[in-house]
């Protein structure tokens, strides 16, 4: 019996091994951080909380202000893994070859379905309100590596202030 347990424990990990060289098991130890383009242009309204638990309070996301009916754009090429209503709100998750899952949250409409494969900057659809009871209209967006949920921030690309600040001339 133990010789059995012992052949079939190592006939697994070969198969495993096998999947991850074919590339059907992601090989990934983290996120392919700094590489993902923003979604959409806006501030960041309320930041990651990371829960103490699976079933703790905290913020499983980052919530970025933008106008209703904004294109949200993927971040990353991908498939998407889910695309419709949750209770009455809409929602896209994108699986990435890195192993993150991206939700957008609270959208108004949905342009893509479960299968499609996206790549980056493909419109997945348009914002919406944002949480109950929001004073601003935002997106959620959330992201999971290896089952955990991730601060999304630090997997974007820097963005370029350029177009942002504007220098006045010095006065004489």
């Amino acid at each position: 019996m133990v010789r059995r347990a012992s052949a079939t424990r190592c006939g697994i990990v070969v198969i495993v091994i096998l999947l991850t060289l074919l590339g059907a098991v992601p090989a990934h130890a983290e996120p392919a951080f700094g590489t993902y383009r923003w979604p959409v242009r806006g501030p960041v309204i309320r930041g990651f909380e990371r829960p103490e638990s699976p079933y703790g309070s905290g913020h499983r996301g980052i919530d970025i202000a933008v106008a209703v009916g904004t294109p949200i754009l993927a971040p990353a090429p991908g498939v998407v893994a889910f695309a419709g209503k949750i209770g009455s709100s809409l929602y896209v998750s994108v699986d990435h070859p890195d192993g993150v899952r991206t939700t957008f949250s609270w959208l108004s409409s949905v342009l893509v379905r479960k299968g499609d494969r996206v790549s980056a900057a493909d419109t997945l659809g348009t914002s919406g309100e944002g949480h109950a009871g929001a004073d601003i209209p935002h997106l959620h967006l959330g992201a999971r590596f290896g089952g955990d949920y991730i601060d999304p921030v630090p997997l974007f690309e820097p963005l370029d202030l350029v177009g942002l600040v504007h220098l006045a001339p010095l006065g004489g």
